[in-house]
């Protein structure tokens, strides 16, 4: 008898057997006992090795949208179209296309955070699955004289992670850094197309973060300010053609002329609003939960003044939002 072992679906092992001509009552029997020894093996390896299966690929709604209300401050347009959109995704089985979403906002104010709390609830690795993929523009595509190489392997790329697990998560940070029409190579990917080449996407999920479009949504959200209205009142509706159009037409946006807005391929265009200084409080709070310190709001509150802020004699929205939080909270601890 002859047993071969390989690997597929990242790092699973599925073992066959080849059993040469011999009676068929032994073989028979010995076909029975390995069938179960094979069963056994394999759902021990599905435990201890990150599989394409339900085991380590689950969507948890209910935390989601724990994680939405209670760790992402400020942003109640974002966490409503967020949980919305990756809900009703993950619960159709047979979707007519990926989940694409583009996230938009000035620094600081939560798009890789969010990001970060999809991949937890739907992947038992979170952001260290193998199944979530972090492209960044500097890091990855960083000369635009190898553009055409880069987009080669962007597709090799995405194309090979989707046949190893069609439930893979695409992340692209800074993509107002990308070159414009490297996005593009991928475009086929995110259409309406049942498979390309065999290979299906539509249960994918591509997610592109960007400042690009920032100041529009700063001058909406200052709109509201001046008009004296809550921030809360803001819509989705209030945001989101104006933040496309003007991410469709920017010549230092990956997104300039592309044909994933021209064709309607982005789903969702989320917009993150500038955060007021009661939010720089909520996390640094939090900032000092995780370094383990006892929330203490009056050094925070202290931290939190000496931000930069503007309009500048109103001080209404921070200019760095959280993302400073975790260096600068160490400064007064």
């Amino acid at each position: 008898m002859r047993l071969a072992c390989w690997l597929v679906f990242a790092g699973c092992c599925s073992l066959t057997a080849g059993i040469e001509p011999i009676s068929t009552s032994i073989a028979v029997g010995m076909a029975a006992a390995l069938t179960g020894f094979l069963a056994s093996y394999q759902n021990v390896l599905y435990y201890f090795h990150e599989c394409c299966r339900p085991e380590w690929i689950s969507f948890n709604k209910t935390g989601l949208k724990y994680d939405l209300d209670t760790k992402l401050y400020g942003q109640h347009v974002a966490a409503q179209v967020i949980l919305k959109a990756v809900t009703g995704f993950m619960k159709n089985e047979n979707p007519k296309k990926p989940l694409v979403l583009s996230l938009h906002g000035w620094t600081g104010t939560g798009k890789n955070f969010v990001s970060q709390l999809i991949a937890e609830n739907i992947y038992a690795k979170g952001m260290s699955s193998s199944f979530v993929h972090l492209f960044t523009a500097t890091a990855h595509f960083p000369h635009e004289m190898h553009i055409n190489t880069y987009k080669s392997q962007l597709q090799e790329w995405v194309r090979g992670n989707v046949s190893i697990c069609p439930r893979s998560m695409f992340i692209f940070d800074e993509m107002d850094k990308m070159h414009p029409g490297l996005i593009d190579s991928i475009k086929p990917y995110l259409d309406f197309y049942d498979n390309l080449n065999g290979v299906s996407y539509r249960q994918a999920i591509f997610i592109f973060l960007s400042n690009a479009g920032g100041e529009n949504i700063v001058q909406v959200a200052l709109d509201f300010w001046r008009d004296g209205r809550e921030r809360e009142e803001m819509q989705l509706k209030d945001l989101e053609t104006a933040l496309s159009l003007s991410v469709f037409n920017n010549r230092n946006s990956g997104f300039w002329h592309t044909g994933l807005i021209d064709k309607n391929l982005v789903d969702f265009f989320v917009p993150f609003l500038p955060l007021e200084y009661k939010h720089i409080v909520q996390c640094g709070l939090s900032e000092m939960v995780s370094k383990g310190h006892v929330p203490d709001r009056e050094v925070v509150e202290m931290m939190a003044h000496d931000l930069n802020y503007f309009p500048k004699e109103e001080r209404v929205f921070s200019m760095q939002g959280c993302k400073v939080i975790p260096s600068r909270l160490d400064f007064y601890v």
